[in-house]
């Protein structure tokens, strides 16, 4: 599973940042990895310069073997909390459409 890390210009991408983000989706999707072919995480701060509550959006998406990608979005004040809300949201979809398409039900 190949995982890539976008930012937008007010959130610099450096080394702890991916760090984080490939520790959140690599938690939250290990037991998928074989099914998935890539993730995508996406973060950008909404209010740029401006504070306020919830300003960190982070959108991961993924790219499932023989399907179209599934995403999922979160918002958080923080990086790290954006990032799991999103994994955690991407893990319960991805989860459901896989079972839905397991033969053993």
């Amino acid at each position: 599973m190949q995982i890539q890390v976008n930012t937008d210009n007010f959130i610099h991408g450096d080394e702890r940042v991916i760090e984080i983000a490939e520790q959140a989706v690599t938690s939250d999707l290990e037991h998928l990895a074989d099914r998935l072919t890539r993730v995508e995480v996406h973060l950008k701060d909404q209010n740029a310069d401006k504070h306020g509550p919830d300003h960190i959006r982070c959108t991961i998406e993924a790219r499932p073997r023989g399907m179209g990608p599934m995403a999922a979005s979160h918002d958080a004040a923080d990086i790290p909390g954006a990032l799991k809300g999103a994994a955690k949201k991407l893990r319960a979809r991805l989860s459901s459409e896989f079972n839905k398409q397991d033969p053993h039900r």
